[in-house]
């Protein structure tokens, strides 16, 4: 298989519910003006807890300093898994399964702390630039690794990377098992041809800006029986919207896609309190047992707290799985 480090350096950042007013100029800009803008990544989630925006340099250029805005420090970059046709495997599995044991776990083993964003295109694994060079000499034996650089793939060793062949060496830490919630919220994860943005738009700008009024809290607390999660990127050109099914019921069904099977998802949200960007094996922890098991799932990370999303018939026996593995982590 082939790993691209894509090229785009990113940063995370939040905004929080009450500041939302003094962000919608530019978030409006980079959702629907992209010929205003030189941004080509950009991702916007809302939580019950805040919005988390990834965006590269050029969008991170339109956001202006805030009480309202949090900026992570970290400078991230986007990891990409490629399959180049002749992989052997049995997995019917999508979206972070299909690299948990390949690329999570052992950057999970090498200390290096992930930033999972899911789309319906692909999955990116946002690392810190700071520590590529351990990125690369832990996935150099599995996986042919390229740099893109303006629009070229460029074969990359460690023998590029500053510091070679370190690896992080620290002592292997026993990952914190956190709490996970499992709303009622049925979700679907969607696509739009960016042609079709337009008309859409209205109702976009709705749901995302709007849809937190005083009287339009029914979903504004993780501690109900749904919570409010939405989150739309645009990424070189593609379009991805995870949303659940009543949001959904909004927008036109003729624009959105989904995968033929047209699968529901269901939510399983790790994290009691802020996860934070520092603690390695957050993702792993999820996304190893899933792999196991063979079951599909995407996982969006966001400023506050993680998401996976699985498919809604095998929410019962995930539900069961990460029990067992609460046990087993307890007894120890």
């Amino acid at each position: 298989m082939d790993l691209h480090i894509l090229d785009h350096r990113l940063r995370v950042t939040s905004i929080s519910k009450s500041g939302l007013v003094h962000f919608t100029h530019p978030l409006i800009k980079l959702i629907f003006l992209r010929n205003r803008t030189r941004c080509k990544f950009f991702s916007l989630t809302e939580t019950p807890e805040n919005y988390t925006v990834v965006l590269d340099e050029e969008g991170f250029k339109e956001l202006q300093p805030s009480e309202h805005l949090q900026v992570e420090t970290s400078t991230w970059l986007p990891l990409n898994v490629v399959s180049n046709g002749n992989v052997s495997s049995s997995s019917q599995a999508v979206g972070v399964t299909k690299i948990a044991k390949s690329v999570i776990a052992p950057l999970a083993q090498q200390h290096v702390s992930v930033f999972m964003l899911s789309t319906y295109q692909t999955d990116f694994i946002l690392v810190k630039e700071k520590d590529l060079s351990v990125v690369i000499s832990t996935l150099e034996e599995e996986f042919n690794i390229y740099k893109e650089v303006e629009g070229e793939s460029v074969p990359v060793g460690c023998q590029d990377v500053s510091n070679g062949l370190q690896k992080n060496g620290k002592e292997a830490i026993r990952p914190t098992v956190h709490p996970v919630l499992i709303p009622q919220n049925q979700f679907c994860v969607m696509s739009l041809d960016p042609d079709t943005l337009p008309a859409i738009a209205t109702t976009l700008i709705d749901v995302l800006f709007y849809s937190n009024g005083p009287n339009e809290d029914t979903q504004s607390s993780p501690s109900k029986d749904c919570i409010k999660f939405f989150s739309f990127s645009l990424i070189d050109g593609y379009i991805s919207l995870v949303m659940d099914t009543e949001a959904q019921r909004q927008f036109p069904a003729d624009l959105l896609f989904t995968s033929s099977s047209g699968e529901l998802w269901r939510m399983v949200r790790i994290g009691g309190q802020p996860l934070g960007f520092d603690e390695c094996g957050i993702v792993a922890q999820i996304s190893q047992p899933l792999a196991d098991c063979d079951i599909s799932a995407y996982y969006i990370s966001t400023f506050s707290f993680d998401h996976a999303l699985v498919p809604e018939e095998d929410i019962v026996s995930v539900t069961d799985m990460l029990q067992h593995h609460r046990k087993e982590a307890a007894t120890s």
